[in-house]
């Protein structure tokens, strides 16, 4: 099955996550997956139902015992002899040194790579075998049947026939997952949802924008932020590394100033708060004005960090990161430290205020080439 650049861990936690209700969106900002579309591709490719890890059947050789194979045949020991060492068939032995290169090319890795791929043979399903089922099938789904109704059905019409039986899980498992070949995809349509991929039967959890509740649009914003005559408001986002490492950066409008914030494993509101309060509770007063976020599920206590900090957060419209461009730029000028494929859990603190005091110390045009902090000292002197 195709991974869509899914790590195996990940894949795990897409299932983990999907049955428990969590949206497709949800779970690709929760895993640091900068392609929420790739999480959405892997689910659909199994029409989201999640395929049975293989297993190797109890009496194939394992890997263990084929690195002892391939050290018996380096310790120039007959195949007879290790198969006595290892309790099996010297005919066993001796196929599998036969297939896999015999002695002179024998590799323990290669033998169970070859074997695992031999090993790939996937049952037809019963709707593939039988042609007069399928054909049956395929006409009562056409007339919007429900694979229930159709499964009920064939019980009754076909009493004495076992080979004229199938069940509704069958059905619809033949119908999500084209790997099959059994049902033609288009019938998908015929179903009363129209889907053609799997739900959850989980509660949808609320996430998302449903989770954040009295929030400020930022078309509410004063006027003094948008043309960053006044300082003190600031732009705010999470940057992601490999799950689940993430640190909330933090630019200043009218310095472009940059704080970068560690955080702990994951990056939920209840992470994330205290850990943005604290930050931002360290600048003067008179730099504490605004916050402007997008909709993620991290500010969820938004209205509980006001309170904390005095600070004030509006919410960009969704799908629309220009109206926090200082911040995008900055996290673009971050990848240079911090590379999406890096543990973000390894930068302590201190790390990361020596990147920030490296971008705030970059003359920038935009400020008549002063740096940040340059323009900073400036304002609260």
């Amino acid at each position: 099955m195709q991974t869509f650049g899914l790590s195996p861990q990940q894949q795990d936690q897409v299932w983990v996550r999907w049955r428990a209700g969590e949206s497709l969106r949800s779970i690709a900002r929760s895993l640091g997956i900068n392609r929420p579309a790739s999480v959405r591709c892997f689910v659909a490719a199994t029409g989201g139902v999640r395929q049975p890890a293989r297993r190797r059947a109890g009496h194939q050789l394992s890997a263990a015992e084929r690195e002892e194979i391939s050290r018996g045949i380096a310790a120039r020991e007959s195949t007879r002899a290790i198969a006595q060492r290892l309790g099996r068939a010297a005919s066993t032995i001796s196929r599998e040194i036969a297939r896999n290169g015999g002695r002179a090319g024998y590799r323990a890795g290669t033998a169970e790579a070859r074997a695992w791929q031999r090993g790939r043979r996937p049952k037809q399903c019963k709707l593939a075998q039988n042609a007069s089922l399928r054909t049956r099938v395929e006409r009562d789904l056409a007339q919007g049947w429900s694979p229930q109704q159709i499964a009920a059905r064939l019980r009754v019409d076909f009493p004495d026939d076992e080979a004229m039986r199938v069940s509704h899980e069958a059905i619809y498992l033949s119908l999500f997952v084209q790997a099959r070949g059994a049902l033609r995809k288009e019938l998908t349509t015929a179903l009363r949802t129209g889907r053609a991929m799997r739900f959850p039967r989980a509660k949808r959890l609320r996430q998302g924008r449903g989770q954040l509740v009295d929030t400020v649009p930022i078309s509410e914003r004063p006027a003094e932020v948008e043309d960053r005559a006044v300082p003190g408001h600031w732009e705010g986002d999470l940057v992601f590394g490999t799950r689940p490492s993430a640190i909330a950066t933090l630019v200043e409008r009218h310095s472009r100033f940059v704080m970068l914030v560690a955080l702990p494993a994951g990056c939920t509101a209840e992470q994330v708060r205290p850990a943005l309060a604290h930050a931002v509770q360290r600048m003067p007063e008179q730099l504490r004005r605004s916050l402007t976020w997008d909709h993620g599920k991290e500010m969820a206590q938004h209205a509980r960090f006001s309170i904390d900090t005095g600070v004030q957060v509006y919410f960009a419209d969704p799908h629309s990161p220009w109206q926090r461009g200082s911040n995008e730029n900055t996290n673009g000028l971050l990848r240079q430290y911090l590379p999406k494929n890096a543990d973000l859990r390894t930068f302590s603190q201190a790390d990361l205020d020596e990147i920030a005091a490296r971008l705030n110390g970059r003359p920038r045009q935009t400020l008549g080439w002063k740096t940040p902090s340059e323009v900073l000292d400036e304002v609260v002197h």
